[in-house]
């Protein structure tokens, strides 16, 4: 089971996480949304398509771009449409 944890809340948790370029893909249904707001920043990746960003919004904090999702990735990275990864800030766990 992985776990996308910040600030000791569970954000995501799954069984089936997609592992690409060093960083875990939750499936959609497995993230707290509720938690999370997309934000006005997108990257372009050559082989998986542009990128939409989400900050983690909480009571006390915003974290700004803390989570991507490819919303329509290119055909070679089709495994992870509907997932989403995490930066740095939130602890992975396995």
């Amino acid at each position: 089971m992985a776990r996308a944890i910040w600030n000791d809340v569970v954000i995501a948790e799954s069984d089936e996480v997609i592992e690409i370029e060093n960083s875990l893909y939750f499936p959609r249904e497995n993230v707290r949304m509720d938690l999370l707001r997309a934000s006005a920043t997108r990257t372009r990746c050559p082989w998986k398509g542009q990128a939409t960003y989400y900050s983690l919004i909480d009571d006390e904090t915003v974290l700004d771009d803390v989570a991507w999702s490819y919303e329509n990735p290119r055909s070679r990275a089709r495994v992870i449409k509907e997932c989403m990864a995490f930066w740095k800030q939130i602890t992975i766990s396995r």
